[in-house]
């Protein structure tokens, strides 16, 4: 928990009131690698903090070909957003990619009454949404707009630590290359 309380304190007043009522909501999850916290077609109503490891958000198209939408490692959220906010069952997996350590908060029994006692925590939450959203705009227009090893680039400028978690497939499907694509990047980059 005190990491989580040291990423709040970070961006928001942290007072004891708040330490209590999270711990009283939260739940600290150690997940084995390949512990699927979100499968497709099932509700979702929690959210997760990743304290340690890392978590990977993917879903599949028509095809059956895999596509990884988020990375999500220390101090990152990650959940089924879709399925929360239009209230519809989940279109993606998230996975521990490694063994992982995760706080679990349930959307429907905590964060909307976080928001209600504590209005800095809902600051917080739309300030990290927006950040959410830019992220994604950026990434959908960079693969509209840049060569695969620009996109490889920005990659590991955002993620500079996950090639010691992620499998070679799983940075290539978030790229929307092919792994042998994604060793040309590599040597490419190496020079």
């Amino acid at each position: 928990m005190e990491q989580l309380f040291n990423y709040i304190s970070k961006r928001a007043t942290l007072s004891n009131q708040l330490k209590e009522y999270i711990h009283s909501i939260a739940k600290v999850k150690k997940l084995n690698k390949a512990f699927t916290l979100i499968n497709q077609d099932q509700t979702v109503d929690k959210t997760f903090f990743v304290v340690d490891g890392c978590l990977r958000a993917y879903a599949f198209a028509k095809d059956g070909k895999e596509h990884t939408l988020q990375f999500a490692l220390k101090d990152n959220w990650v959940s089924d957003y879709i399925a929360i906010f239009n209230n519809e069952k989940s279109t993606q997996i998230i996975e521990s990619v490694s063994e992982s350590i995760v706080i679990e908060i349930s959307i429907n029994e905590g964060i909307e009454n976080v928001f209600s006692k504590f209005p800095e925590i809902e600051t917080l939450h739309r300030k990290n949404l927006q950040r959410h959203i830019v992220s994604l705009q950026k990434r959908v227009l960079n693969q509209l707009q840049l060569t695969s090893l620009d996109r490889y680039k920005i990659f590991l400028n955002q993620y500079p630590e996950i090639e010691k978690y992620a499998l070679n497939y799983h940075i290539a499907s978030y790229l929307g290359i092919t792994p042998q694509s994604l060793s040309r990047l590599r040597s490419k980059n190496v020079k």
